[in-house]
């Protein structure tokens, strides 16, 4: 039903009153596998509305939460079979994981990993999850990049690290051998390192997978607005994600390409695989990459689950949805990496 004028106009204030950054209450999709259900239904993630009016605060918020996460990271590396290996590689801090075994014929390739966290969370063991579950899957060594964050260190200096790791690499690696990944913020910085490396003129790596990635830092495009209290991950843009991007972006425009890669020049890109969900606060951030890079002559594959807030594919180890996306990250790797 069409709803004209000033009758549209308040219809979108009361929906906007109704949820007022909480999570807004949707039956659970029938089609979605059963072993994801729970998490859908599950009530928003407090973290993300949380708001650190201090450095003492952000900091016990950030020892906190990487303190509980990097407690369970042991036994699942063990549970899957990878090793850990933490070094440092061009200055910065990297954990290198080891699948059971790396696959034949890609022994001379490797994944490089940026971890998610609205460049302020995960920083540590915390941050190499995702990763692990690439490990076992693909057969790849990926080297995770623990780089610093906010508002300890705010922009650039998770994308000078990750640049420095990527310079490294290329001393032992061939540009096309190494492909590049993340989710969110890691899926963003995925992004944006191919336009810095081009700007400090090496050469670009062979894939990219980025993964609802935080491709605006800005209250921009469509799902920022419509599944606002629908995600209940993320929730609204005005929780922890808006005082993640004053701490790391420090009054920088949000325009800015090495901050918002969808503003960037994505011509010339490698082949980039993104994947979102119906109900990721994120989906128009990695619609419009898609867009933008279709547009531009880029190989770029699109996959939207159904039913998942922001980054709820790699939250059920055993999902069908789980191993959908991991299975198709990897194929996609393997298909380009060369």
């Amino acid at each position: 039903m069409r709803i004209p004028g000033r009758k549209q106009m308040l219809f979108s204030l009361l929906v906007s009153l109704a949820f007022c950054g909480q999570a807004l209450a949707f039956p659970v999709p029938d089609t979605v596998s059963e072993a994801i259900k729970p998490v859908i239904a599950a009530p928003p993630l407090p973290l993300w509305q949380k708001h650190p009016a201090s450095m003492e605060e952000w900091k016990a918020m950030v020892e906190n939460f990487e303190k509980t996460v990097s407690a369970s990271v042991p036994a699942f590396l063990q549970k899957m079979g990878v090793e850990c290996e933490p070094s440092v590689m061009a200055g910065v801090p990297v954990f290198t994981l080891t699948p059971p075994s790396v696959a034949k014929g890609d022994e001379d390739k490797v994944l490089l990993y940026f971890h998610g966290g609205g460049y302020v969370l995960n920083g540590g063991l915390s941050g190499v999850r995702e990763a692990v579950f690439m490990a076992k899957e693909s057969g790849y060594r990926i080297v995770c990049v623990d780089y610093r964050m906010a508002p300890f260190h705010p922009y650039p200096a998770a994308i000078d690290d990750a640049i420095a790791v990527y310079g490294e690499l290329l001393k032992t690696y061939r540009p096309g051998a190494i492909g590049v990944f993340g989710t969110s913020t890691g899926g963003g910085m995925t992004l944006i390192l191919p336009l810095r490396a081009r700007k400090d003129g090496l050469p670009l790596p062979g894939a990219l997978g980025a993964g609802t990635p935080w491709s605006d830092l800005d209250k921009i495009g469509d799902s920022y607005f419509t599944n606002a209290g629908t995600d209940n991950v993320l929730t609204s843009y005005e929780g922890l994600l808006q005082d993640a991007v004053r701490a790391y972006a420090g009054g920088h425009d949000l325009k800015d390409p090495m901050l918002s890669p969808v503003y960037g020049d994505l011509s010339g890109f490698p082949p980039t695989i993104l994947t979102s969900g119906t109900r990721d606060l994120f989906l128009s951030n990695t619609v419009r990459v898609h867009t933008k890079l279709r547009q531009a002559g880029v190989e770029a594959d699109l996959i939207v689950l159904e039913g998942l807030s922001h980054a709820q594919y790699y939250f059920v180890e055993d999902a069908p949805e789980t191993r959908f996306h991991f299975a198709e990250l990897s194929k996609f790797f393997h298909r380009h990496l060369h």
